[in-house]
């Protein structure tokens, strides 16, 4: 399901150094477990310094080398066969994708495919060079759970006769103590308002349906008997055909969205409010009022929530339906979001240095074998969930 990819033959052979780009929130025991995996690591970050602050942070101090990050300086050490990890904010992408590709360098992220990333694909494959993207939480691990709840359909139901079905995704984090909020940022909060303002698209009743405040489409949640508020984010269609479903089945429902706690939404009115009136100076303003008013402190400990649920009707009465559900606190140590994001991507990252993906695009695991096979590494890895089937 790559949209670009040449033999594996051709592809770059991984040299098993790692160039971590960015230390932020989602920085976590993924680049310990790469200390381990490749036979050299650096950490970029703003400055040397800063770098060697968050490798102490990390006990991986003498495991990897810090280093102060700008695109020419990362260049300028890049090798064929590295692999360039991207932990900067999308839009930072692409011009580090530029840079692997004129160097031979694999490249790697957690962030949703943009158009600026998508462009250079074909280059990438035809210099042998690996662009892994989408392999984290979400997007990541629900792209192997929603892959292989499929597949587990698919065998129960049998993709050649007619039947609908409905597909949810929703993921958020939150604070593990519920505060007046009803927030912790795990990401920027400007990154967070800038979601918000992007319409959704989803299939609901049978139908494409678009939100252009995605929040007012929130609506409750009931998971393992605890109420949650989610909305749809995004656009979704696209997923539909990147997850293979069978083409005799039509979707009743088909979203991936956002969870927060129960109480979000009237917490969020003020909010709410600043964004229908849509100034750009007062929305960036905001977004650092929130940051200084709801600061992530040490001692607040976050938890995840990722809920995947397949049901399937078949035309002649039978039905199938499935849940994946990952629910994890952080620690002291680390929390719930660095734990999930770094370590898929990690995983990822170790699949590039031993060769098992092929030049151009992959977006985490694509097919239903390889998802079975990177949520058992991930279970081994420490990130757990559970799976509910039923017939």
């Amino acid at each position: 399901m790559s949209e670009t990819t040449v033999p594996a033959a051709f592809a770059v052979p991984a040299s098993g150094t790692v160039h971590w780009v960015g230390a932020g929130l989602s920085t976590g025991s993924g680049l310990a477990a790469l200390c381990d995996a490749a036979d050299r690591v650096r950490l970029w970050h703003r400055t040397e310094e800063r770098a060697g602050q968050s490798l102490a942070a990390l006990g991986l101090t003498g495991r990897a080398e810090p280093r102060a990050f700008t695109l020419a300086r990362l260049t300028a050490e890049l090798a064929p066969g590295d692999v360039v990890v991207s932990m900067l904010p999308a839009p930072e992408h692409a011009p580090l994708l530029a840079a692997c590709i004129g160097r031979g360098t694999h490249f790697a992220c957690s962030s949703y495919v943009s158009d600026a990333v998508l462009d250079q694909v074909p280059a990438a494959a035809a210099a042998g060079v690996v662009v892994l993207t989408e392999a984290g939480l979400d997007p990541g691990i629900d792209h192997l759970f929603a892959l292989d709840l499929i597949a587990r359909a698919r065998d129960a139901i049998g993709d050649g006769s007619a039947a609908s079905y409905s597909l949810t995704s929703y993921c958020g984090g939150i604070p593990a103590v519920p505060n007046e909020f009803r927030y912790r940022f795990s990401w920027a909060p400007a990154g967070v308002l800038g979601a918000l303002r992007s319409p959704a698209r989803y299939i609901e009743d049978g139908a494409e349906t678009t939100a252009a405040r995605p929040w007012e489409a929130t609506r409750p949640q009931v998971i393992d008997g605890e109420t949650f508020e989610v909305y749809p984010n995004r656009d979704s269609v696209p997923f539909v055909d990147q997850y293979g479903l069978a083409s005799t089945w039509k979707p009743r429902t088909f979203v991936r969205g956002t969870l927060r706690l129960d109480g979000w939404l009237r917490a969020w009115s003020a909010v709410f409010e600043e964004l229908k009136a849509g100034d750009d100076r007062r929305i960036g303003a905001l977004a650092r009022e929130l940051a200084a008013r709801y600061p992530t402190t040490d001692a607040d400990r976050d938890r995840v929530v990722l809920a995947v649920s397949l049901d399937v009707r078949g035309g002649s009465g039978e039905t199938w339906a499935g849940r994946y559900l990952l629910d994890l606190e952080g620690t002291a140590d680390e929390s719930a979001m660095a734990r999930c994001v770094s370590r898929t991507l990690a995983l990822g990252v170790r699949h590039v240095l031993d060769g098992s993906l092929p030049p151009g695009l992959s977006r985490a695991a694509e097919t239903a074998p390889r998802a079975r096979e990177w949520l058992a590494e991930l279970g081994r890895d420490g990130v757990d969930f559970t799976l509910r089937a039923e017939q």
